[in-house]
């Protein structure tokens, strides 16, 4: 955990109309007696002070329920996947806001989808793929702003590092090979040493080809809509990537 509040940081980097929005939120949250804390790449982007305005939300609660409650207060609408404990809202203005009920997952084997139950957001934020992506901001009025960050993502930011979670990450989940070098790249990053060796030693086992290619396809497509994508090729194919994914075809 860390005693870092980052509410001037919200404040100075987020629209008027966002912070109303997570104002309210947060109240609703009071409401329905569930925390609320805000996730993801949002997050990562705040600390380095870059925009982003992607609200995603983890909730020690009923996510689904605060999800209705925000579209019933705003007229918005509302598309829940209740089976995975999901919820986004489209407010009128066109606003997309990602409810999530916080969980953990288990793999039960290598690159399979996993087995999902709720959970605390210590959990939720344990089952993310990389350090700086693994942090959440507390937005209930008692603590707005505090960071949330229990596997030193704010110390990784600041010395440029991309680093897993735990040794077993990128047999769960190989497609964090292609996330890794692809955050390498936009944040002129490097991958950490540790890391960098797990990553080598997945591509070896040729973990890539146990996954979906709808999944692969994902991945790619969400390469090739970064600024650097050739940039984040030309390092798949040096670490050894390509002949793993078949991505040339």
């Amino acid at each position: 955990m860390t005693d870092v509040n980052v509410s001037k940081k919200l404040r100075t980097l987020l629209p008027k109309q966002m912070l109303r929005l997570i104002g309210l939120i947060a109240e609703l949250a009071r409401q329905n007696s569930c925390d609320v804390f805000l996730v993801g790449g949002i997050v990562r982007d705040i600390l380095l002070g870059v925009e982003n305005y992607d609200l995603d939300f983890a909730i020690e609660g009923d996510a689904l329920q605060l999800a209705r409650a925000l579209a019933k207060n705003t007229g918005g609408s509302c598309i829940v996947h209740k089976m995975f404990g999901t919820a986004t809202v489209t407010m009128p203005d066109s606003i997309k806001v990602d409810f999530a009920t916080a969980r953990r997952e288990r793999y039960e084997k290598p690159a399979s989808l996993p087995t999902v139950e709720f959970s605390t957001i210590k959990n939720d934020l344990s089952r993310r793929d990389f350090t700086i992506n693994a942090m959440a901001i507390a937005i209930s009025d008692l603590n707005f702003g505090q960071l949330i960050d229990f596997f030193g993502g704010q110390d990784d930011l600041l010395n440029k590092k991309i680093r897993v979670l735990h040794d077993a990450s990128f047999i769960d989940d190989p497609t964090r090979i292609l996330r890794a070098v692809k955050f390498e790249q936009r944040l002129n990053f490097k991958i950490e040493s540790s890391t960098h060796r797990l990553l080598k030693e997945a591509v070896q086992m040729h973990l890539l080809e146990k996954v979906g290619r709808w999944r692969l396809n994902k991945e790619v497509a969400l390469i090739l809509k970064e600024k650097n994508s050739r940039k984040i090729f030309k390092r798949m194919e040096k670490l050894g990537i390509w002949p793993q994914t078949d991505l040339k075809k």
